[in-house]
Order: structure tokens, then sequence, then C-alpha cells
């Protein structure tokens, strides 16, 4: 056998030892898919592991995971995961929640500690490079600590007690089971099951004024959270607009968020169709943006909101 294939055997066993560290329970045929690899490399991997003294446990066609209780020494990164580690740094900054933030300074600095000094030195020329252009809402949660207890509910399978106000100001008390949280256009969402409604609903994360973590545990195991935001989704309006060509090109991010469904091009200009559940509010605003390129096909209430929100918008400027 060859230096290269040793070299690769060498790296593989290696990223295997991280997957036994990070990962309860590591499967052998998830190993091979991952390496592209047989399972049976896989077997050889694992007795490597095993006479270099790393205490496996489990069996061949089952999965694998280290002792309970075993540490190893702190791992050494290369050049480029320490580069990696700053550029999301950077990221987790702008994006992350403000309730995440401390928790992620502290495992950064974990990081960093373990990192040789020479690449430290690199750590802190590399940083002031390195920025992300973005808008962040400057209204701070009303809760401290929300997305630690909302991921602490999903593990745990806790339903969660909130109270939570809706665009129009009016607060309610939910009961939701948790499926997920996700981070769209500035704000962080929770998805979840909401048992006043029976059905799947998305909460705003800042518009929850109070949040408690119940004794009551749900049986429900919920899916990949995509497959729910699918579902969650209210009654939805279909719009038509028929735009001008030469406007299009600032609406390539925009028109997608709002629900664009179809294009179509003609004569005329450009027939979008949407479906939106946010006829009364969102919808209307961002319309009125480009109004003057626009003409509304249907429906015709949309119509009269436009009209009456010019209105509202004429009486503040007299």
């Amino acid at each position: 056998m060859n230096e290269d294939h040793y070299i690769k055997k060498i790296d593989r066993v290696t990223s295997i030892l991280t997957q036994l560290q990070t990962k309860s329970v590591v499967r052998a045929q998830d190993l091979a898919d991952k390496f592209d690899v047989s399972i049976r490399t896989i077997y050889r991997d694992i007795k490597t592991l095993e006479n270099a003294g790393i205490p496996v446990f489990g069996e061949a066609g089952s999965g694998y995971s280290l002792v309970d209780g075993y540490k190893l020494p702190p791992v050494m990164f290369t050049k480029e995961e320490v580069l990696s580690f700053i550029t999301a740094e950077k990221l987790m900054q702008k994006f992350s929640h403000e309730s995440l933030d401390s928790h992620y300074n502290s495992a950064m600095e974990k990081v960093k500690a373990v990192i040789r000094n020479s690449e430290k030195n690199m750590v802190q020329n590399i940083e002031n490079q390195i920025d992300i252009y973005t808008h962040r809402p400057e209204k701070p949660d009303a809760i401290k600590n929300i997305i630690p207890t909302i991921l602490e509910s999903i593990a745990e399978k806790n339903q969660l007690k909130i109270h939570y106000q809706n665009v129009k100001d009016e607060a309610s008390e939910r009961i939701i089971e948790a499926v997920g949280i996700f981070y769209e256009v500035n704000y962080w969402y929770v998805m979840a099951f909401c048992t006043m409604r029976k059905d799947f609903r998305q909460f705003r994360v800042d518009r929850i004024l109070k949040i408690e973590k119940t004794e009551n545990q749900f049986l429900q195991n919920y899916g990949n959270i995509n497959d729910y935001r699918k579902k969650s989704e209210n009654k939805k309006v279909q719009i038509k607009l028929l735009v001008e060509k030469k406007i299009m090109p600032h609406l390539v991010n925009s028109k997608i968020y709002y629900g664009l469904t179809v294009e179509e091009e003609t004569e005329n200009g450009m027939l979008l169709t949407f479906e939106t559940e946010w006829i009364d509010e969102g919808f209307p605003r961002w319309l009125i943006t480009f109004l003057d390129y626009a003409q509304i096909i249907e429906p015709e209430n949309l119509k009269v909101i436009m009209t009456n929100l010019i209105g509202n918008i004429s009486k503040n400027l007299t």
C-alpha cells in the first residue's frame, strides 16, 4: 500500500474519533456513507482505534460510542479551521440572538484556549479584517434567556406557557409545543404546535412577553422544522399584479419573501402571482414601495386596502 493510502486512513480514523466525541451513537453505515468507503473498512478503522487504546463501545451492525466518562485531550485545530471559526464568530455577532451571545462567547474562549500560540497571533491579526454588514433590530427582547429556554423545552419535550403580543398589540396566553427556531429577515421565530389553535404556528421571539417551561411533557415526535413551517401557514390569499419590467431587478429577493408563486412575462409587463397571509398589513406596505409601476389585477379588496393606506399617508403629509 502506498503512502497516500495511509494518509487517507489516518485522516479518516481521526475524523471517526471526532464523530465519536460529538455524538452519543455513531452508526457504521453513516460513517461509510460519510467517507465513501465500505462498512468493512469502517469496521477495520474502529479496530484501529481500539488497538490504540480508545475505549469504543458497540458492535458491528449497530452503533458505536465512547465509553461513558472517557475524556480525550484537547483537539488541535488546523489553520483553515481556525480561520473558519473567526468568520463564524463574526456571523454570530451579527445574526445570533442576544440570549445566545454570552454562551457562544464562552465557547469561543475555550476554542481559542487550545489554539497554538502561532495561530493565536494570526487570530489577533485577522479578526479586525472581517466584518458582516447587516441590519439588526435594536429593540431588546423582554426575556433575557429566551432561546435557551425554548431549546431546553425541545430537548426535554416540555410544553411552554407564553404570553404573546401580536402585530396588532393584542396579548394572549398560549400553551405551545416547540418544534424548532429559525431566523428570517432580521428576526428570530419559534415554530410550535399551539394547543389553543390545534395547529402549527410561528411566533416572533421578540413579541413573547413572558415564557415559562411547564412540567407537562408532550409525546409527539415532531420532524424537521421546515416540514412544519409549510404546515403552519394560515389561510392565504392569492394576489395577482401586473408589474413593469424595468422595476423587476429591484424585487429580486423581496418578491420571494412575500409569497411569489408564479412569474409570467406578457406583452404589458410581468404578471406576478403571490400567495400571502399578510394581505392586511405586510404585503400592502411592501407593495406601496413600487405601486407606481404596478397594477392590481386581483383581489378587488386589495385595491381598497391600498387606497386607505395611501389616504392615511396623505393625511400625514398635510
